[in-house]
């Protein structure tokens, strides 16, 4: 099978803060492991030698992204790869691939990863908008743009239940029926960042240290960690170490949201708290969770999936979070909290209770081992044929 893989990349500038090209990255030599041929068309090369590897333009803003495809590059590129499938992991860009198909007489299979959500769903049903893309009311035409592209694909992939249960939802409201086109294929895990914790020896200052290792933005509940952050300082139990993921933004990208470079301020000024960044180096971030004693998930409310999450859980943190989205289907009930009360305590004992944390170190460790880049490039193409 020839897949043609589309990729947009948001961070150019950090490329190992975007989770988009470090799935593609992991996602593409295992497909090529399983005998498919891939090339990335990305502004930067994703996978292994064997991947080829189409250049496009870096398009400067998650707006432009969804809505200035260019099609005459689309039509170049089909004409010049012949796949049997395109990837379009921008869902919104689907109908320009669709369209492009066309003018190329290309019959590949059009599959649809919906690797953001532009939408959440609270518990009593009701829709909100993703406030990060919602700009200058921007939110809503995001909305329909995402609903024309699930109505463009052959294949629509989500990476879990909750995501699975959101997008129906939110396709059923505006009448397009995905019927049996929906497959559930989650992310890869990096198996560099992979960690027995039965075999494993953290520091002697691991076992107070918890660590946050989200984008900082203030729709990812920035505001409510900080919240957590003053707490767990108070304690006096727990470090807290934060990980600046983006270090020095580019000013068009700080000019649309600000947000992580002030989330970053507020919470280097508390005790206890250390500001700390893997300067894009996956072998430094590697070394700063294995550092830690356990992780701290976003606030985020529309969270479908979190690599951030699955890092520290595939080198064996247990991972507090509260009881959102995705979160709550796939983090042990145990670890789960609604109040800053019972996340101190969670936080706490995980720091103090050595039987506690290696049990649950165990089951973090343990629920990352159906995300293996091979068996999720299964999955892939099992949901492509």
């Amino acid at each position: 099978m020839r897949v043609l893989y589309l990729l947009n990349i948001s961070n150019p500038d950090r490329l190992s803060a975007d989770s988009g090209w470090i799935f593609a990255d992991l996602l593409a030599p295992a497909l090529a492991d399983a005998g498919a041929e891939v090339t990335v068309a990305a502004p930067a090369a994703a996978g292994d030698a064997r991947c080829g590897f189409r250049q496009t333009k870096v398009p400067g803003t998650k707006y432009r992204a969804r809505f200035s495809t260019d099609i005459d590059e689309l039509v170049a590129l089909i004409r010049a790869e012949k796949p049997d499938a395109v990837v379009a992991n921008q869902i919104e860009e689907a109908p320009a691939v669709r369209t492009a198909l066309l003018e190329a007489g290309s019959d590949a299979l059009l599959a649809g990863y919906c690797h953001y959500l532009p939408f959440s769903f609270t518990g009593g049903g009701q829709l909100l908008l993703d406030p990060s893309l919602n700009d200058a009311g921007l939110g809503r035409p995001v909305l329909l743009a995402f609903a024309a592209g699930l109505a463009a694909c052959d294949r629509v992939m989500v990476h879990s239940a909750t995501a699975a249960s959101w997008v129906s939802a939110a396709a059923a409201r505006m009448t397009v029926d995905l019927g049996d086109l929906l497959q559930v294929v989650p992310a890869p895990r990096d198996e560099r960042l992979v960690c027995d914790p039965s075999t494993a020896h953290r520091g002697q200052d691991a076992g107070t240290i918890g660590v946050y290792n989200h984008r900082l933005y203030a729709h990812y509940g920035t505001e409510q960690f900080v919240h957590l952050a003053r707490e767990l300082s108070a304690s006096g139990t727990v470090r807290l170490q934060v990980m600046d993921l983006f270090g020095q933004r580019r000013a068009v990208r700080t000019g649309l949201d600000d947000s992580p470079e002030r989330m970053r301020d507020q919470l280097a000024a508390l005790p206890n708290i250390q500001i700390v960044s893997d300067r894009g180096d996956r072998v430094r971030y590697r070394n700063l969770l294995a550092g830690a004693r356990f992780g701290i998930a976003p606030f985020r409310p529309g969270c479908p999936w979190s690599m951030s999450v699955i890092d520290c859980q595939g080198m064996g943190l247990p991972v507090i979070s509260p009881r959102l989205g995705w979160l709550a289907e796939h983090i042990d009930p145990e670890l789960c909290f609604t109040t800053p009360a019972e996340a101190v305590a969670l936080a706490e004992r995980l720091a103090t209770d050595d039987e506690f944390h290696a049990l649950h170190a165990k089951r973090a460790h343990a629920s990352t081992t159906d995300f293996t880049p091979a068996r999720v490039a299964a999955r892939y193409l099992e949901a492509l044929s």
